[in-house]
Protein backbone atom coordinates (compact mmCIF):
# COMPACT_ATOMS: atom_id res chain seq x y z
CA UNK A 1 0.00 0.00 0.00
CA UNK A 2 1.21 3.65 -0.79
CA UNK A 3 0.78 6.70 0.83
CA UNK A 4 -1.34 7.87 -2.08
CA UNK A 5 -3.79 4.32 -1.27
CA UNK A 6 -3.52 4.38 2.56
CA UNK A 7 -6.87 5.90 3.76
CA UNK A 8 -6.89 8.88 5.41
CA UNK A 9 -6.08 8.57 9.09
CA UNK A 10 -9.37 9.55 11.59
CA UNK A 11 -8.73 9.55 15.51
CA UNK A 12 -11.03 8.36 17.89
CA UNK A 13 -14.26 10.51 17.54
CA UNK A 14 -15.83 11.89 20.67
CA UNK A 15 -18.61 9.98 20.24
CA UNK A 16 -16.61 6.73 20.76
CA UNK A 17 -14.70 8.37 22.89
CA UNK A 18 -17.74 9.01 25.32
CA UNK A 19 -19.10 5.25 24.81
CA UNK A 20 -15.53 3.80 25.10
CA UNK A 21 -15.68 5.91 28.97
CA UNK A 22 -19.06 4.39 29.77
CA UNK A 23 -17.97 1.03 29.41
CA UNK A 24 -15.00 1.33 31.40
CA UNK A 25 -17.20 3.10 34.01
CA UNK A 26 -19.74 -0.55 33.57
CA UNK A 27 -16.72 -2.65 33.71
CA UNK A 28 -15.31 -1.01 36.55
CA UNK A 29 -18.73 -1.33 38.61
CA UNK A 30 -18.25 -5.44 38.38
CA UNK A 31 -18.51 -6.21 34.75
CA UNK A 32 -16.67 -9.40 33.23
CA UNK A 33 -14.06 -8.83 30.13
CA UNK A 34 -14.35 -10.48 26.91
CA UNK A 35 -12.80 -14.07 26.36
CA UNK A 36 -10.48 -14.19 23.53
CA UNK A 37 -11.21 -16.36 20.60
CA UNK A 38 -11.05 -20.24 20.96
CA UNK A 39 -9.40 -21.07 17.72
CA UNK A 40 -5.96 -20.05 16.79
CA UNK A 41 -4.81 -19.14 12.90
CA UNK A 42 -0.79 -19.46 14.05
CA UNK A 43 1.03 -20.01 16.79
CA UNK A 44 4.77 -18.73 17.39
CA UNK A 45 7.83 -20.32 18.80
CA UNK A 46 8.09 -18.70 21.76
CA UNK A 47 8.89 -19.63 25.16
CA UNK A 48 6.56 -16.68 27.42
CA UNK A 49 3.55 -13.95 31.47
CA UNK A 50 1.76 -14.02 32.38
CA UNK A 51 0.11 -11.26 32.15
CA UNK A 52 -0.60 -9.01 34.82
CA UNK A 53 -2.92 -6.61 35.91
CA UNK A 54 -2.79 -3.97 39.20
CA UNK A 55 -4.03 -0.73 39.97
CA UNK A 56 -2.11 2.31 40.97
CA UNK A 57 -2.90 5.06 43.32
CA UNK A 58 -3.78 7.70 40.87
CA UNK A 59 -3.84 7.68 37.42
CA UNK A 60 -1.45 9.04 35.34
CA UNK A 61 -0.40 10.51 31.76
CA UNK A 62 0.39 8.33 29.39
CA UNK A 63 4.83 8.08 28.96
CA UNK A 64 7.27 6.92 26.25
CA UNK A 65 10.42 6.45 25.41
CA UNK A 66 12.08 7.75 22.11
CA UNK A 67 11.81 5.74 18.92
CA UNK A 68 14.77 3.82 17.93
CA UNK A 69 16.67 4.91 14.86
CA UNK A 70 16.01 2.51 12.10
CA UNK A 71 18.39 1.63 9.30
CA UNK A 72 16.86 -0.14 6.98
CA UNK A 73 13.72 0.72 4.29
CA UNK A 74 9.90 -0.65 4.89
CA UNK A 75 7.46 1.54 5.59
CA UNK A 76 4.19 -0.01 3.16
CA UNK A 77 5.92 0.32 -0.04
CA UNK A 78 7.16 4.23 0.71
CA UNK A 79 11.09 3.32 0.75
CA UNK A 80 10.98 4.59 4.67
CA UNK A 81 11.37 2.82 8.06
CA UNK A 82 7.79 1.12 9.44
CA UNK A 83 6.91 3.36 12.37
CA UNK A 84 5.46 0.84 15.37
CA UNK A 85 4.11 1.80 18.56
CA UNK A 86 3.78 -0.41 21.32
CA UNK A 87 1.22 0.61 24.01
CA UNK A 88 1.56 -1.25 27.50
CA UNK A 89 -0.99 -1.16 30.89
CA UNK A 90 1.66 -1.31 33.13
CA UNK A 91 5.00 -0.43 31.62
CA UNK A 92 6.74 0.00 35.25
CA UNK A 93 5.93 -4.45 35.95
CA UNK A 94 9.26 -6.76 34.92
CA UNK A 95 6.78 -8.64 32.52
CA UNK A 96 6.18 -5.76 30.24
CA UNK A 97 9.51 -3.92 31.11
CA UNK A 98 10.98 -7.27 29.18
CA UNK A 99 8.11 -7.51 26.52
CA UNK A 100 8.85 -3.60 25.66
CA UNK A 101 12.66 -5.01 25.28
CA UNK A 102 11.79 -7.60 23.24
CA UNK A 103 10.17 -5.09 20.70
CA UNK A 104 12.54 -2.90 20.71
CA UNK A 105 14.80 -5.64 19.79
CA UNK A 106 13.07 -7.34 17.16
CA UNK A 107 12.30 -3.58 15.46
CA UNK A 108 15.84 -2.60 15.71
CA UNK A 109 16.82 -6.41 13.85
CA UNK A 110 14.24 -5.46 11.14
CA UNK A 111 15.08 -2.01 10.60
CA UNK A 112 11.62 -0.86 11.93
CA UNK A 113 11.10 2.37 14.12
CA UNK A 114 9.46 1.82 17.35
CA UNK A 115 7.87 4.09 20.36
CA UNK A 116 7.13 2.66 23.66
CA UNK A 117 4.28 4.21 25.78
CA UNK A 118 3.49 3.19 29.58
CA UNK A 119 -0.19 4.11 30.65
CA UNK A 120 -0.13 2.87 34.29
CA UNK A 121 -3.04 1.07 33.86
CA UNK A 122 -5.04 4.40 33.16
CA UNK A 123 -7.61 3.52 30.58
CA UNK A 124 -8.01 7.02 29.04
CA UNK A 125 -4.20 7.37 28.64
CA UNK A 126 -4.66 4.50 26.55
CA UNK A 127 -7.09 5.97 24.63
CA UNK A 128 -4.76 8.79 24.02
CA UNK A 129 -1.94 7.27 23.34
CA UNK A 130 -3.79 5.26 20.20
CA UNK A 131 -4.96 9.07 19.17
CA UNK A 132 -1.28 10.17 19.66
CA UNK A 133 0.24 7.25 17.66
CA UNK A 134 -2.42 7.47 14.48
CA UNK A 135 -1.77 11.25 14.74
CA UNK A 136 2.24 10.44 14.67
CA UNK A 137 2.11 8.44 11.51
CA UNK A 138 2.68 5.07 13.16
CA UNK A 139 2.28 2.31 10.74
CA UNK A 140 1.20 -0.62 12.94
CA UNK A 141 -0.23 -0.46 16.79
CA UNK A 142 0.21 -3.11 19.24
CA UNK A 143 -1.53 -2.99 22.51
CA UNK A 144 -2.10 -4.33 25.79
CA UNK A 145 -5.04 -2.10 26.86
CA UNK A 146 -5.64 -1.52 31.13
CA UNK A 147 -9.28 -2.29 30.70
CA UNK A 148 -11.20 -4.45 27.94
CA UNK A 149 -14.24 -2.24 27.51
CA UNK A 150 -12.21 0.17 25.63
CA UNK A 151 -11.19 -2.56 23.13
CA UNK A 152 -13.84 -1.53 20.37
CA UNK A 153 -12.86 2.10 20.36
CA UNK A 154 -8.86 1.59 19.82
CA UNK A 155 -10.10 -1.34 16.87
CA UNK A 156 -12.23 1.24 14.99
CA UNK A 157 -9.82 4.35 15.50
CA UNK A 158 -6.80 1.66 14.01
CA UNK A 159 -9.55 0.32 11.36
CA UNK A 160 -10.67 3.63 10.24
CA UNK A 161 -6.92 5.02 10.03
CA UNK A 162 -5.78 1.61 7.79
CA UNK A 163 -3.54 1.03 10.64
CA UNK A 164 -2.73 -2.76 11.55
CA UNK A 165 -3.56 -3.62 15.09
CA UNK A 166 -2.60 -6.37 17.76
CA UNK A 167 -4.03 -7.15 21.23
CA UNK A 168 -1.11 -8.54 23.25
CA UNK A 169 -1.95 -10.73 26.38
CA UNK A 170 -5.45 -8.91 27.35
CA UNK A 171 -7.65 -10.31 24.22
CA UNK A 172 -9.68 -7.40 22.72
CA UNK A 173 -12.76 -7.20 20.30
CA UNK A 174 -14.30 -4.99 17.91
CA UNK A 175 -17.44 -3.02 17.79
CA UNK A 176 -19.38 -6.68 15.94
CA UNK A 177 -17.89 -8.72 18.66
CA UNK A 178 -14.98 -9.44 16.05
CA UNK A 179 -11.66 -10.53 17.94
CA UNK A 180 -8.50 -8.57 17.25
CA UNK A 181 -5.39 -10.00 16.05
CA UNK A 182 -3.98 -11.51 19.37
CA UNK A 183 -0.84 -12.70 20.67
CA UNK A 184 0.14 -13.95 24.05
CA UNK A 185 -0.93 -16.61 25.96
CA UNK A 186 -3.39 -19.45 26.41
CA UNK A 187 -5.08 -18.95 30.11
CA UNK A 188 -6.73 -22.56 30.05
CA UNK A 189 -3.19 -23.65 29.14
CA UNK A 190 -1.66 -21.88 31.58
CA UNK A 191 -3.46 -22.73 34.16
CA UNK A 192 -3.57 -26.19 33.48
CA UNK A 193 0.33 -26.34 33.77
CA UNK A 194 0.28 -24.71 37.09
CA UNK A 195 -2.37 -26.92 38.22
CA UNK A 196 -0.83 -30.19 37.01
CA UNK A 197 2.63 -29.39 38.36
CA UNK A 198 0.88 -28.34 42.05
CA UNK A 199 -0.60 -31.97 41.62
CA UNK A 200 2.61 -33.60 40.65
CA UNK A 201 4.60 -31.93 44.10
CA UNK A 202 1.40 -32.80 46.45
CA UNK A 203 1.32 -36.45 45.51
CA UNK A 204 5.10 -36.83 45.76
CA UNK A 205 4.80 -35.08 49.34
CA UNK A 206 2.00 -37.81 50.06
CA UNK A 207 -0.18 -35.24 52.06
CA UNK A 208 -3.33 -36.60 50.99
CA UNK A 209 -2.63 -39.95 52.13
CA UNK A 210 -1.11 -38.43 55.93
CA UNK A 211 -4.02 -38.81 58.74
CA UNK A 212 -2.25 -35.71 60.43
CA UNK A 213 -2.06 -33.25 57.71
CA UNK A 214 -5.19 -30.83 56.39
CA UNK A 215 -4.33 -29.40 53.45
CA UNK A 216 -6.17 -26.43 51.97
CA UNK A 217 -5.41 -24.63 48.81
CA UNK A 218 -4.98 -20.86 48.10
CA UNK A 219 -6.10 -19.40 44.95
CA UNK A 220 -5.34 -15.79 44.51
CA UNK A 221 -7.67 -14.47 41.73
CA UNK A 222 -9.23 -11.83 40.03
CA UNK A 223 -12.64 -12.14 38.23
CA UNK A 224 -12.80 -9.00 36.32
CA UNK A 225 -10.17 -10.34 34.09
CA UNK A 226 -10.70 -12.73 31.65
CA UNK A 227 -7.41 -13.70 31.22
CA UNK A 228 -6.23 -13.84 35.18
CA UNK A 229 -10.13 -16.29 35.48
CA UNK A 230 -9.06 -18.63 32.57
CA UNK A 231 -6.05 -19.86 34.76
CA UNK A 232 -7.43 -19.55 37.80
CA UNK A 233 -10.15 -21.67 36.96
CA UNK A 234 -8.20 -23.79 35.19
CA UNK A 235 -6.03 -24.37 38.69
CA UNK A 236 -8.55 -25.24 40.56
CA UNK A 237 -10.16 -27.91 38.36
CA UNK A 238 -6.50 -29.43 38.20
CA UNK A 239 -6.47 -29.65 42.00
CA UNK A 240 -9.73 -30.86 42.59
CA UNK A 241 -8.78 -33.82 39.95
CA UNK A 242 -6.11 -34.95 42.33
CA UNK A 243 -8.21 -35.53 45.19
CA UNK A 244 -8.55 -31.93 47.25
CA UNK A 245 -12.04 -31.48 48.28
CA UNK A 246 -13.85 -28.47 47.08
CA UNK A 247 -14.49 -27.12 50.08
CA UNK A 248 -11.23 -27.09 50.87
CA UNK A 249 -9.93 -24.62 48.34
CA UNK A 250 -10.19 -21.09 49.23
CA UNK A 251 -10.47 -18.26 47.11
CA UNK A 252 -8.77 -15.10 47.34
CA UNK A 253 -9.95 -12.12 46.18
CA UNK A 254 -7.07 -9.84 45.11
CA UNK A 255 -5.70 -7.43 42.17
CA UNK A 256 -2.89 -9.62 41.32
CA UNK A 257 -0.54 -7.26 43.44
CA UNK A 258 2.03 -8.04 45.96
CA UNK A 259 1.14 -6.27 48.47
CA UNK A 260 -2.94 -6.91 46.96
CA UNK A 261 -2.75 -10.48 48.00
CA UNK A 262 -0.97 -10.16 51.00
CA UNK A 263 -3.43 -8.17 52.62
CA UNK A 264 -6.51 -10.37 50.97
CA UNK A 265 -4.54 -13.88 51.99
CA UNK A 266 -4.03 -12.77 55.71
CA UNK A 267 -7.81 -13.20 56.84
CA UNK A 268 -8.50 -16.15 55.09
CA UNK A 269 -5.50 -18.04 56.48
CA UNK A 270 -6.56 -16.74 60.00
CA UNK A 271 -10.55 -18.20 59.00
CA UNK A 272 -8.80 -21.71 58.85
CA UNK A 273 -6.27 -21.65 61.18
CA UNK A 274 -6.93 -26.07 61.41
CA UNK A 275 -4.96 -26.09 58.19
CA UNK A 276 -1.56 -27.84 58.46
CA UNK A 277 -0.51 -27.90 55.14
CA UNK A 278 -1.26 -25.33 51.93
CA UNK A 279 -0.91 -25.17 47.88
CA UNK A 280 -0.95 -21.89 46.72
CA UNK A 281 -1.87 -20.35 42.90
CA UNK A 282 -2.56 -17.75 41.58
CA UNK A 283 -3.00 -15.74 38.24
CA UNK A 284 0.71 -14.57 38.28
CA UNK A 285 3.55 -14.71 40.23
CA UNK A 286 2.77 -11.99 42.05
CA UNK A 287 -0.41 -13.41 43.47
CA UNK A 288 1.39 -16.25 44.93
CA UNK A 289 4.35 -14.60 46.45
CA UNK A 290 1.93 -12.25 48.30
CA UNK A 291 -0.09 -15.45 49.54
CA UNK A 292 3.38 -16.88 50.49
CA UNK A 293 4.32 -14.07 52.38
CA UNK A 294 1.25 -14.08 54.65
CA UNK A 295 1.88 -17.33 54.97
CA UNK A 296 5.05 -16.86 56.53
CA UNK A 297 3.79 -13.87 58.77
CA UNK A 298 1.04 -16.57 60.20
CA UNK A 299 3.86 -18.62 61.06
CA UNK A 300 3.63 -21.44 58.33
CA UNK A 301 6.71 -23.37 57.54
CA UNK A 302 7.59 -23.33 53.99
CA UNK A 303 8.04 -27.13 54.03
CA UNK A 304 4.29 -27.22 54.73
CA UNK A 305 3.97 -25.22 51.49
CA UNK A 306 3.39 -25.94 47.69
CA UNK A 307 3.21 -22.56 45.94
CA UNK A 308 3.47 -22.52 42.17
CA UNK A 309 3.57 -19.16 40.56
CA UNK A 310 2.86 -18.24 36.95
CA UNK A 311 5.11 -15.88 35.48
CA UNK A 312 8.52 -17.33 37.07
CA UNK A 313 10.11 -13.80 37.40
CA UNK A 314 8.94 -13.44 41.44
CA UNK A 315 10.29 -17.39 41.86
CA UNK A 316 13.61 -16.61 40.38
CA UNK A 317 14.35 -14.16 42.99
CA UNK A 318 14.05 -16.43 46.19
CA UNK A 319 15.68 -19.16 44.44
CA UNK A 320 18.57 -16.90 43.35
CA UNK A 321 18.93 -15.23 46.93
CA UNK A 322 18.43 -19.41 47.81
CA UNK A 323 15.99 -18.30 50.39
CA UNK A 324 14.18 -20.89 52.43
CA UNK A 325 10.55 -20.01 50.54
CA UNK A 326 7.18 -21.78 49.27
CA UNK A 327 8.06 -21.61 45.79
CA UNK A 328 8.38 -24.96 44.73
CA UNK A 329 8.07 -24.33 40.81
CA UNK A 330 6.40 -21.58 38.65
CA UNK A 331 5.36 -21.49 35.22
CA UNK A 332 7.99 -19.30 32.58
CA UNK A 333 6.70 -17.38 30.60
CA UNK A 334 8.80 -14.27 28.49
CA UNK A 335 7.73 -11.12 28.22
CA UNK A 336 10.59 -10.62 25.36
CA UNK A 337 8.96 -13.14 22.86
CA UNK A 338 5.96 -11.52 23.26
CA UNK A 339 7.26 -8.68 22.33
CA UNK A 340 9.60 -10.34 19.87
CA UNK A 341 6.36 -11.28 18.23
CA UNK A 342 3.73 -8.76 18.15
CA UNK A 343 6.66 -6.63 16.46
CA UNK A 344 7.04 -9.47 14.12
CA UNK A 345 3.78 -9.97 12.76
CA UNK A 346 3.10 -6.30 12.53
CA UNK A 347 6.17 -5.56 10.47
CA UNK A 348 5.25 -8.70 8.30
CA UNK A 349 2.02 -6.63 7.12
CA UNK A 350 3.20 -3.45 6.73
CA UNK A 351 5.92 -4.59 4.45
CA UNK A 352 5.13 -7.29 3.15
CA UNK A 353 1.22 -7.41 3.45
CA UNK A 354 1.29 -10.86 5.40
CA UNK A 355 -1.87 -11.68 6.75
CA UNK A 356 -2.12 -10.87 10.79
CA UNK A 357 -2.68 -14.49 11.75
CA UNK A 358 -6.17 -14.80 14.59
CA UNK A 359 -3.80 -15.59 17.32
CA UNK A 360 -0.23 -16.12 18.11
CA UNK A 361 -0.09 -18.22 21.14
CA UNK A 362 3.20 -17.93 23.24
CA UNK A 363 4.90 -21.36 24.72
CA UNK A 364 5.34 -21.62 28.33
CA UNK A 365 7.48 -24.62 30.46
CA UNK A 366 7.57 -25.06 34.23
CA UNK A 367 10.65 -24.41 35.95
CA UNK A 368 11.92 -24.54 39.98
CA UNK A 369 14.98 -24.03 42.00
CA UNK A 370 17.35 -27.08 40.29
CA UNK A 371 16.64 -25.54 36.22
CA UNK A 372 15.52 -21.52 36.38
CA UNK A 373 18.64 -20.73 34.94
CA UNK A 374 18.23 -22.29 31.85
CA UNK A 375 15.01 -20.49 31.23
CA UNK A 376 16.16 -17.47 28.51
CA UNK A 377 16.38 -14.37 30.85
CA UNK A 378 15.17 -15.16 33.27
CA UNK A 379 16.29 -12.88 36.79
CA UNK A 380 19.03 -12.08 33.88
CA UNK A 381 20.33 -16.05 33.78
Amino acid sequence: MTENERTPRRLISPAALAVAFLLVACQNQGGTSTAPSASAAATTEATTEATTDATPEASQPATSVEPSAAETAGGGGTGEAPNIVVIYKLGTQQYFIDQANGATEKAEELGAEIKVVNVEADANAAITAVNDAIAGGADGIGITVPDQAIGPAVARAASDADIPLVATDDAIEDDQGNPVPFVGFSGTDMGNKVGDEACRILEEEGWLDDDTATVGVLSVEKEDLTVIRERTDAEKAKIEECGVPTEQIFPVASDSTIDGSLAAAGPVITAHSDTTHWVVMGGNDESVKGALQALTNEGVDPANVIGVGLGAYEACKEWQAENETGFRAALFISGIDVGHAAVEILYDNIVNGTALPAETIAETSIVNETNWQDAPGLCAS
